[in-house]
């Protein structure tokens, strides 16, 4: 890091004010404080606090995520149900058959797949995409506190918030309501959040289709049925709503995978999220910034668990009773 040429007498003061000269029981104990208050030391690489580069990054990496997770939601879901109703029909095939692809597919190949159709095989069509970059060359998102005049003052808790938000590009576009923002950001999001969600997209779906399979062969189903229900309101109602405690456990998991797996989806995007500098932290061993992704990662997954373990009380009465 500091050279070649560097002298003992600068190797030693480095160490000494990174706190690297003290025993490794003392560094951890030193490290796990300052964690505690928020503070992962400096990146050795980019020379600023791994907290800041986090603040800057994480959000285009939640972003991400969060519309993976509801592409994955949106398609996953409708095809487990539906896969359950036709079950053992040539539906039920060509499901769990894309299922077993979209599991087994890397997002890597994917990504570039995505990119090279939608970006090159269909130039110049309505169905053109982005294959790269979160905006459009040229456009400069104004952060919708700006936009509300609202007062704060840089470094304090409040803006760090705030700046948090407008640093997701079509949470802010709603805000400010820009909407030429909201549909850039959202162009180029779609490829990207495709290919990272098509593996937690084949899960639940597989979820939604055996939680379906075991609600369906239920005697109040049949009852509800005998009664003359409609059968939608059979599958929607009855059936899909007592499914719903697996496929939540893994909605909730899937969220938190997907935030530890965008690193090879921003890479071939080009985003500059968590995933993208933690790549570049990792070959350049700046183990700062890949200590507090795991950190933050970890903290994420066991905050969903928390999250997931409430819902079931909403969810299931029987929860609440016992």
């Amino acid at each position: 890091m500091l050279g070649e040429k560097a002298t003992d007498e600068v190797c030693d003061d480095f160490l000494r004010r990174h706190g690297l000269d003290k025993p490794i029981p003392v560094q951890f104990v030193v490290y796990m404080k300052e964690i505690l208050q928020g503070d992962f030391g400096r990146s050795f690489r980019f020379s600023l606090p791994v907290t800041e580069i986090l603040m800057q990054r994480l959000p285009i990496t939640v972003e991400l995520a969060i519309a993976a997770l509801l592409i994955s939601m949106l398609v996953g879901i409708p095809l487990g149900i539906l896969s359950a109703v036709k079950h053992n029909s040539w539906v039920d095939v060509l499901t769990m058959l894309w299922a077993n692809i979209g599991v087994s597919m890397p997002v890597f190949w994917l990504g570039l797949m995505l990119a090279y159709i939608f970006a090159l095989a269909l130039k110049d069509t309505p169905f053109q995409l982005p294959p790269s970059g979160r905006l459009s060359p040229g456009l400069i998102p104004i952060p919708f506190y700006e936009v509300w005049n609202m007062n704060v003052t840089e470094g304090t808790t409040t803006f760090t918030i705030l700046d948090f938000l407008s640093r997701m590009n079509i949470l802010n576009g709603f805000l400010s309501r820009d909407f030429d923002l909201i549909k850039d950001a959202t162009t180029h999001l779609i490829l990207p959040a495709l290919a990272l969600g098509t593996i937690p997209m084949a899960l639940i779906a597989r979820m939604a289709r055996s939680s379906m399979l075991e609600v369906l062969g239920q005697d109040y189903i049949r009852t509800a049925r005998a009664k003359g229900l409609r059968y939608r309101t059979v599958i929607i109602k009855h059936a899909f709503r007592n499914a719903l405690l697996p496929l939540v456990t893994v909605i909730g998991l899937s969220f938190g995978g997907l935030l530890g797996g965008a690193v090879l989806t921003e890479t071939v995007f080009n985003l500059s999220g968590v995933g993208r500098i933690l790549y570049e932290a990792i070959t350049a061993r700046d183990y700062g910034i890949v200590q507090a992704f795991t950190v933050v990662i970890a903290v994420f997954f066991v905050a969903l668990n928390l999250i997931v373990d409430i819902s079931y009380a909403y969810l299931d009465p029987r929860i609440r009773l016992n």
